[in-house]
């Protein structure tokens, strides 16, 4: 039997991976990778190593969940490493965990490796952080995939509980979002960032306010893969950022 590591590659930055993540790609037989994670990473694989590209967008899988599971599965059985990569971390919004549990229900040794979330590093690459003493001592991770037919979000308790909110896969249901956060008590004139390819160097961020963001999403064509940012912090952007104006400067240190 052999044994799969459930890898967190980070959000798009090849430097943002942890050691732990580069060593075991590079022990890995066979790697199962995503559509956010940068290929650069596949250059650590060892020579001969299976890869498998598993590949989600919003309209089309490459190759769908149970296939995946299933093929975390065979490899394994087969006696083989298994590396499933995946952008950011693997437990959150990742199905990582439902991946893990495939693999206690079939009786194969598995490892979590954690990666840097976008929630966190495309914000402050964006000179955006989540959390400062004068503007928020709380964040939430949220989904922006679901609507009204398949709700599990609180948008009431996020809305008058929470600071700051890095919502993921959200740019479909934008309007959704913002019409719930300002019913559920919300300012119309909380800051929001939208950020596009956050740390890659086809960064982009735009910023309105829960009021007229979806305009501003529309004229400026923001698409996923984004994260959008809601809070006071938001406000921060201008003074601090420091990628998307260096950008070439900051791949040229890098590669």
């Amino acid at each position: 039997m052999g044994k799969v590591y459930l890898v967190g590659a980070g959000p798009g930055d090849p430097e943002l991976i942890t050691l732990k993540g580069i060593r075991c790609i590079g022990g890995a037989d066979v790697i199962l990778y995503d559509r956010l994670v940068n290929k650069h990473l596949l250059t650590y694989a060892k020579k001969g190593a299976d890869l498998i590209y598993c590949g989600k967008s919003p309209n089309a899988h490459i190759l769908q969940q149970e296939a995946i599971n299933n093929a975390l599965v065979k490899h394994a059985k087969e006696g083989k490493t298994v590396v499933r990569l995946k952008g950011g971390d693997p437990f959150v919004f990742g199905r990582g965990g439902e991946e893990a549990e495939i693999l206690v229900q079939n009786g194969i040794s598995f490892e979590i490796v954690p990666g840097i979330t976008s929630g966190i590093a495309a914000a402050a690459y964006a000179g955006i952080p989540v959390t400062h003493r004068e503007y928020s001592g709380s964040f939430a991770f949220v989904t922006g995939h679901r609507k009204q037919e398949d709700e599990h979000v609180k948008w009431e308790a996020l809305a008058k509980g929470i600071d700051t909110l890095a919502i993921y896969m959200g740019i479909k249901n934008l309007s959704y979002i913002c019409e719930q956060l300002i019913q559920h008590g919300k300012s119309p004139d909380t800051p929001v960032a939208l950020i596009h390819w956050g740390t890659y160097t086809e960064q982009k961020t735009v910023v309105g306010t829960l009021d007229t963001i979806i305009d501003i999403a529309h004229r400026e064509k923001v698409k996923n893969p984004s994260m959008v940012i809601v809070g006071e912090v938001v406000v921060l952007k201008d003074k601090l950022s420091w990628f998307e104006e260096n950008t070439q400067q900051y791949v040229e240190q890098v590669f």
